[in-house]
């Protein structure tokens, strides 16, 4: 959720189908302050509205991931596959009102992402400032239930060594697997 902050919230709108906001969510660990994720979305996002009527929702982080070629497999008789990393995070949103709550997440998130960016929002005229957090809905989400999902072929541990190879000469995405799997203990 760190490495990849950007998550894809879904929820369900107003005839109960899946709507799905893609937006940077801020995790937020204090001491002993309970975990939660801050995020928003613009006012007119209907999502803003179906956080509010029906607060649970689904945050998915979607981790590195990359195409797997059969051919790291000492046999024939195999496929390709697509190996990830993944965290679904079921949550309760609560919306946070007013500009200094609003204000404070966005100076977050700058600090995160841009961090020289911080003088110039601060040197903004009060009025653009302000009609920028107007059209913003901010949240907080609490956390109910936390799931990981790995799919790096676990189960067919013939083909590791290989197919960190592949990943450790590959691409970013690529080379993040291949951390990945000597994090978990898939070679050494």
């Amino acid at each position: 959720m760190r490495e990849h902050p950007f998550a894809s919230l879904v929820s369900c709108d107003d005839e109960g189908f899946p709507f799905a906001s893609h937006l940077p969510l801020k995790l937020m660990e204090e001491g002993d302050a309970d975990t939660v994720l801050l995020g928003h979305c613009a006012r007119g996002n209907p999502h803003a509205r179906y956080l509010q009527q029906r607060p649970e929702a689904l945050a998915i982080f979607m981790g590195p991931q990359a195409y797997m070629s059969p051919g790291v497999y000492p046999d024939l008789q195999r496929v390709p596959t697509w190996t990830y990393l993944a965290v679904h995070a079921r949550v309760r949103a609560r919306l946070l009102d007013g500009e200094e709550a609003k204000d404070a997440l966005l100076k977050q998130l700058i600090n995160d992402h841009e961090p020289d960016y911080a003088a110039q929002w601060r040197a903004l005229p009060e009025s653009y400032t302000h009609g920028m957090l107007n059209g913003i809905v901010a949240f907080e989400l609490t956390f109910l239930d936390v799931q990981t999902k790995v799919k790096i072929n676990q189960h067919r541990p013939e083909s590791h060594v290989a197919m960190h190879a592949a990943y450790a000469q590959g691409n970013e995405q690529e080379q993040a697997l291949a951390m990945w799997m000597q994090r978990l203990g898939m070679v050494a």
